[in-house]
């Protein structure tokens, strides 16, 4: 497979004060998951407001070589005639998905557990990811690994048991990928399959289990986790899907405007899920002037138009039990404390190591070419602010990950020099409108 692109550097300049009313794309997680629900129900599931980024159509593809037929009515505007559960066809060829890390572990889950053969691929990035962890729950349940690359990456090929057997899991790190996996899987399962979680992840997988008629128990468990109940083998019945905008994507134009000087936006219909809300709480816990315009509910969940206004930063403490909340935003977190006064040490990162780069030491090495003082201590990060000013000038290494990108052209419109990321292609995984976005609210990204 071709894989390879031609490097396409972006640098992003100092502009003036950011302005507008702008909505960015859908929820990728929901997106992934639709198409995913989907292919797993009886009857014609309509999407609304679908992020039609690399990842997402990676996995329409793949609902598409397993059984489903997939219809683009639109912008946004999707329809998926599913197979129900059980009902998978073996594909032709393999899957390939790209860069796409959620769509790849949640299709090994609803693969590994029918009982059909199916080969797992992708691009570079994906190629470096750990998939040992969606693969020895599903050897627990019956599912056999014909290969593998080593430490269990991709490509692989796994093979589905005749019937999946149930079980109770214990997520070994705070992932929604692993316990959504599990489920997925278990819904081909007679009985009930139990994922017990330490740290409550986002729960769109849980709800839409719920949307689609599945019967699901959600408990808690000790101080910070869950215990999700699944009864096996329900008959999933096709239900409409509107996606809310992406708060993981929400915070770069967010971000943007608190550190460029002068700045006053609104971003609409950002998804408000406390579990996934760690920016904003660790934001307006450094001073950010972020308020609620107004609120809704969209397909289940609440969504709130946000009002941002630049403003003095100052540094904090973020503790580890937030990571699962804000797991995907740390790295523009970091931009915004290199603008703050004082010190910020976010603790708990290890998960970072294991995202689309190694985004910590991703994250370290392009605050240092910017001229920001930063250090990794364990699993924690430490940034020392610049009270507002950071001198910029470098390149970022983006190691093929598109939230790197962005957050280092985020920071770069408020610096004194310029600057540079060493490729953009990649934005295009979850963000496809990102520049065009961003440059009509007056950033100057090229």
């Amino acid at each position: 497979m071709a894989h390879a692109q031609h490097p396409t550097p972006v640098t992003a300049r100092a502009s003036g004060p950011l302005s507008g009313r702008v909505r960015v794309p859908g929820d990728k997680s929901i997106s992934h998951r639709a198409m995913i629900f989907g292919l797993l129900a009886i009857g014609e599931t309509k999407v609304t407001g679908l992020l039609e980024g690399e990842d997402v159509l990676r996995t329409a593809d793949a609902a598409r070589a397993l059984g489903a037929i997939v219809h683009h009515d639109g912008p946004g505007a999707w329809r998926v005639q599913g197979v129900g559960v059980g009902g998978l066809r073996e594909p032709a060829g393999l899957l390939d998905f790209g860069n796409a890390g959620t769509g790849s572990r949640l299709m090994m889950g609803v693969c590994g557990a029918h009982p059909i053969t199916t080969t797992f691929d992708g691009d570079a990035s994906l190629r470096k990811r750990p998939m040992r962890r969606i693969l020895d729950p599903l050897e627990l349940m019956g599912a056999t690994i014909l290969s593998q690359e080593e430490g269990g990456r991709v490509p692989l090929t796994i093979r589905g048991p005749k019937e999946a057997l149930p079980i109770t899991y214990r997520t070994p790190v705070a992932s929604a990928q692993i316990k959504s996996a599990v489920l997925l899987a278990g819904l081909a399962a007679p009985g009930e399959t139990t994922v017990i979680e330490t740290e409550a992840t986002r729960d769109h997988t849980e709800k839409m289990l719920a949307h689609f008629g599945a019967e699901v128990r959600v408990t808690p468990e000790g101080a910070h986790g869950r215990r999700i109940v699944l009864k096996g083998q329900p008959e999933l019945q096709a239900a409409p899907i509107v996606v809310p905008a992406d708060p993981s994507s929400a915070a770069f134009p967010l971000v943007a405007a608190l550190i460029v000087p002068g700045s006053d936006i609104l971003i609409e219909s950002v998804m408000t899920n406390p579990l996934r809300s760690g920016l904003l709480t660790t934001l307006r816990e450094m001073g950010a002037d972020i308020t609620v315009e107004s609120e809704a509910n969209e397909g289940g969940e609440t969504v709130a138009t946000l009002r941002v206004r630049a403003g003095a930063l100052k540094g904090v403490e973020v503790p580890p039990e937030r990571a699962p909340s804000m797991i995907d935003e740390y790295p523009v977190l970091a931009v915004a404390a290199s603008f703050a006064t004082g010190t910020t040490r976010m603790q708990g990162l290890q998960e970072l190591r294991v995202k689309e780069s190694d985004r910590l030491a991703a994250v370290e090495a392009g605050l240092k070419a910017a001229g920001v003082t930063c250090r990794i201590e364990g699993d924690d990060l430490v940034v020392e602010g610049g009270n507002g000013t950071v001198a910029g000038g470098g390149t970022a290494a983006t190691h093929l990950d598109h939230r790197i990108a962005m957050s280092f052209l985020v920071m770069g419109l408020a610096t004194q020099k310029p600057m540079q990321v060493d490729d953009g292609a990649m934005i295009a995984t979850s963000f496809p409108t990102f520049i065009g976005l961003m440059n009509g609210l007056g950033a100057e990204i090229a």
